[in-house]
């Protein structure tokens, strides 16, 4: 009875963080270092982020902020006003 019951938290523990994916920290040419992070696997929905309104990110303690239904930042639009 011990073993299936271990064998059933091991399973569900798996499940659970089975969405996380650790991005290492890194250095950049400016010698500036960024610390590592957890973010849910990538699979381009938008409603299962951890920065997406309604959900809970486990790691930092934050719930999510960012509107699912709103369209992404165009990445190639400038950032400040010239």
């Amino acid at each position: 009875m011990k073993t299936l019951l271990a064998c059933a938290l091991l399973a569900l523990g798996s499940i659970a963080m089975a969405g996380d994916v650790y991005v290492p920290g890194r250095v950049d040419s400016n010698g500036v270092y960024h610390p590592g992070y957890h973010r849910t696997t990538p699979d381009n929905t938008p409603n299962n982020n951890y920065g997406t309104e309604g959900n809970y990110n486990p790691w930092t303690g934050k719930t999510g902020t960012v509107d699912p239904n709103k369209p992404p930042r165009n990445p190639y639009a400038p950032r400040y006003p010239r």
